[in-house]
């Protein structure tokens, strides 16, 4: 039932956004859909495990992590950007296309979300509907330790990113304390892990063959809406930035360089 559960999935992800475009579209804020990213994950995992019951306890477990990843992500964000108006990309985009955001967005906002939601969780749509394999592997616990360490690196680097921007006095000035002192992005490292874990299990349960799903994350994660994008632009926005960069590994943790005077205090 393999095919049968990658194109439900495809339509409800599709579906999913739709609707949300459609709420964007009266709120005239395209940010709705940010928060929406860990929820549609949680939506696609535990819809597999229901179309194909009876299901074992690999797929039960990934359903678990997911949510357990999703819910503290969506939560994030919608605690983040309450009260915050539009993000500043949908805001651009918006002003760059006039009249035709409204159907703009849909395709290069909405809808590509869904195919990309739907292709990155491809590896719990499978295990899904793999025919039941109950024997725990090495490559599970593996998978496990991977997403902890992935789940507590995203989950503290947002912690003490926003308890840093909280202070009035760090105002303007560039996070390199804790997680951060490690990496620029343990956020996104954090992440990183996370979908590599959750590929683990898959290949555990036999699929192995959907290798491609967290290599693209990986790759939005670093090149393109991650790392590359956020880089782009915050060294106009904190001019020590560029200082930081120079001593702090980019992605991957590592202990720091010691040739430049700390940024902030």
């Amino acid at each position: 039932m393999i095919w049968q559960t990658l194109g439900l999935c495809l339509v409800l992800s599709l579906g999913l956004m739709l609707g949300l475009w459609i709420i964007s579209l009266l709120r005239r804020d395209a940010s709705v859909v940010d928060p929406f990213w860990g929820v549609g994950f949680i939506v696609l995992a535990w819809t597999s495990l229901v179309w194909n019951r009876p299901s074992d306890s690999r797929i039960l477990l990934m359903c678990v992590l997911i949510t357990v990843w999703g819910l503290r992500l969506s939560l994030y964000l919608l605690w983040r950007n309450h009260g915050a108006g539009e993000d500043s990309r949908y805001a651009a985009m918006r002003a760059h296309h006039g009249a035709n955001f409204w159907w703009v967005s849909l395709f290069t906002v909405f809808l590509l979300q869904g195919v990309l939601l739907w292709f990155i969780s491809m590896p719990i749509q499978a295990t899904a509907a793999i025919t039941s394999r109950e024997e725990w592997t090495g490559l599970d616990l593996a998978g496990i330790v991977l997403w902890t360490v992935g789940f507590l690196f995203e989950s503290i680097g947002d912690f003490q990113l926003a308890r840093f921007k909280s202070q009035p006095a760090n105002a303007g000035k560039v996070m390199d304390r804790g997680l951060w002192r490690y990496t620029r992005h343990p956020n996104y490292f954090g992440d990183f892990c996370v979908w590599w874990g959750i590929y683990l299990i898959a290949v555990a349960g036999g699929a192995a063959w959907t290798i491609a799903s967290p290599a693209l994350m990986s790759f939005l994660l670093i090149r393109v809406s991650g790392v590359r994008l956020l880089e782009s632009t915050i060294t106009d926005r904190r001019p020590n930035y560029q200082d930081y960069q120079r001593r702090t590994s980019p992605f991957l943790p590592w202990p720091p360089q010691h040739n430049s005077s700390r940024i902030s205090k």
